[in-house]
């Protein structure tokens, strides 16, 4: 997810994005752990789309 789309969303919309992103990674290192991914980047990605996320959370919040 590029940070552009994740400035546009609203705060109530970005903390309900940011609890699914945590949720699906959780998920895909269960996965992993079970039987290696295919693509294991994936993961390194999750963790990238979240830090963004709470980036952009702590701003808005910062702001307000």
């Amino acid at each position: 997810m590029k940070r552009k789309e994740i400035d546009e969303m609203a705060v109530k919309d970005l903390r309900e994005r940011l609890e699914v992103e945590k949720q699906n990674l959780n998920k895909m290192k269960m996965n992993h752990v079970i039987s290696p991914l295919e693509d294991t980047s994936a993961i390194k990605k999750a963790k990238a789309d979240i830090a963004r996320m709470m980036t952009v959370l702590a701003e808005k919040d910062k702001q307000n």
